[in-house]
């Protein structure tokens, strides 16, 4: 195989929910490019993020470190430059690893000045990328782009995700945006991304292909606007009331306490625990509409890897970020210990697994097993600090008979620039997180300093009821509990773990061998 082109493609959209995905199940969005990649490779059912939001997830895919390692706790707290990332493992092979969207990554403050305009920002681009089609910082290079198309921006600019009219009112909206299809965010990095195909001219790649969508604002440009019908879409889960679900957890009280509609919508009114069905199934209906505009844009990059024979040697990832409450819990956002905040899609096309295409796998799978998968497809040595593992053997084989048996995420709920929990929770900084295991069985989750959840997924799939302070249920809480403690203990830092001196000098220690 060594002297075949090996190129990567990893699509990462951005707030894209896992049951978003028709493969698995979901009726009425339509997706025909996500289908074929489904179709040609394997879809992992259980799949999560190991971190929200964006900043600590981005960390956690590109470095395969789980959050507890990374610390990139939140959207704007540094990277820690000592961290091995996948643009430097990928130049280390001799790539020269492309970016087309952002990471949200903030520099660490030893390698430059405090007077750097990136702390100014929620996040730039991680160091070792090529950017071949950056947002830019405030979205400078997509708004300058538009500008030079000849389109006429608003003198607030972020205003061409308004409602058309205007007449038109903010929020939930059957009206399209003000940006036509061909001038979206959407189509910039398609735009983007062909041309930096183009100039390889079937030069091996490796590409980072990132989107904004489904991403907020909630707002499609025409004619994904009018797409679905929101009677077609499914129902909010949650509580009878946002008074009934804030019940649950303090930390819960405060998100539907705090969640305003207007970082949703431009120019939004009102919170988002206040939104009844209705709104809540329109807002379904454009966020279908905004993922159907990323599909056929994928079409468009699928087509030129078609044309130029280069689809069959390419390893194709497509995921998310994170994923989006949508008005589950009376939430919205990518926040707390939610399912539709952490479950992502991820499939996979491996060109030398011909015998996998069109499976769908139920084995737990994280974020972090992104990294390694790409490295062990290009031949190379995965870091021995990686928390994930590769996904090759899943596809190619089967499933090793030491895999994970639960999922694990994390959130860190501290103090930063656009919400505020410390203060209202009575918590110091480093108080402010939480940790999840789960399996089929149970969801246990655990605080740093606030009361921990039990859900009972058999009965209680939605986790509408906190079990754990029942009696009956304490050997679950201590069993599950206990399996967390030990997946990180298993998990701390082990960049340099695996060398010790000896008689004969440095010795290196594979991972996997016993008693050598």
């Amino acid at each position: 195989m060594g002297h075949m082109p090996r190129n990567v493609l990893l699509i990462v959209v951005d707030q894209w929910r896992a049951d978003c995905v028709p493969m698995l199940g979901l009726p009425h969005l339509r997706t025909p490019n996500l289908d074929r990649l489904c179709r040609e490779g394997v879809t992992f059912r259980n799949h999560v993020t190991t971190a929200v939001p964006c900043g600590p997830a981005r960390a956690s895919l590109l470095t395969g470190l789980y959050l507890m390692n990374h610390r990139q706790v939140q959207n704007g707290i540094p990277l820690d430059c000592r961290h091995v990332t996948l643009p430097q493992t990928l130049r280390a092979l001799g790539h020269d690893p492309a970016l087309i969207g952002y990471t949200t990554t903030t520099p660490d403050p030893r390698t430059t000045s405090p007077r750097d305009p990136r702390f100014r920002i929620l996040g730039d681009e991680m160091d070792g990328w090529r950017p071949v089609g950056a947002f830019g910082p405030n979205m400078d290079g997509y708004f300058g782009w538009l500008a030079q198309r000849g389109f006429a921006l608003p003198s607030n600019r972020e205003d061409i995700w308004l409602p058309e009219g205007e007449d038109a009112i903010p929020g939930a909206t059957t009206r399209p945006s003000r940006v036509p299809d061909e001038l979206s965010d959407s189509s910039y990095f398609t735009e983007h991304a062909l041309a930096y195909l183009k100039g390889r001219d079937r030069k091996p790649f490796c590409l980072h292909l990132g989107y904004y969508r489904p991403h907020p604002p909630f707002v499609a440009s025409a004619p994904y606007h009018a797409m679905y019908a929101p009677a077609d879409m499914p129902a909010p889960i949650r509580a009878a009331t946002p008074a009934r679900e804030a019940e649950q957890h303090a930390l819960l009280d405060f998100y539907l306490r705090h969640t305003n509609q207007a970082s949703f919508f431009r120019g939004g009114q009102g919170m988002a625990a206040a939104m009844d069905d209705a709104i809540i199934r329109q807002m379904r209906a454009t966020y279908y509409g905004m993922m159907t505009e990323v599909d056929d844009c994928l079409g468009r990059v699928f087509a030129y890897l078609d044309e130029t024979d280069q689809w069959r040697d390419t390893l194709i990832i497509f995921t998310s970020d994170h994923g989006e409450q949508l008005g589950d819990h009376h939430l919205l956002g990518k926040i707390g210990y939610f399912d539709e905040s952490f479950r992502i899609p991820l499939v996979i096309k491996d060109p030398d697994a011909p015998d996998s295409r069109g499976h769908v796998e139920n084995a737990f799978t994280e974020s972090v097993d992104v990294m390694p998968t790409i490295l062990n497809f290009l031949g190379g040595e995965i870091p021995n600090a990686c928390d994930g593992r590769s996904l090759l053997p899943l596809m190619r084989e089967s499933v090793p008979s030491d895999w994970r048996r639960e999922l694990h995420y994390e959130f860190d709920f501290r103090d930063v620039f656009a919400t505020r929990p410390e203060a209202d929770l009575g918590l110091t900084m480093d108080e402010c997180s939480l940790c999840v295991i789960q399996d089929d069985r149970f969801k246990y989750v655990h605080f740093a300093a606030l009361p921990p959840l039990l859900f009972d997924l058999a009965d209680d799939p939605h986790q509408l009821n906190n079990l754990a302070a029942l009696p009956a249920y304490a050997p679950a809480v201590r069993d599950y509990a206990q399996k967390m403690l030990s997946w990180r203990m298993r998990h701390a830092d082990r960049t340099l773990t695996h060398f010790r001196a000896s008689p004969n000098g440095l010795e290196k220690r594979s991972r996997t061998q016993t008693g050598e």
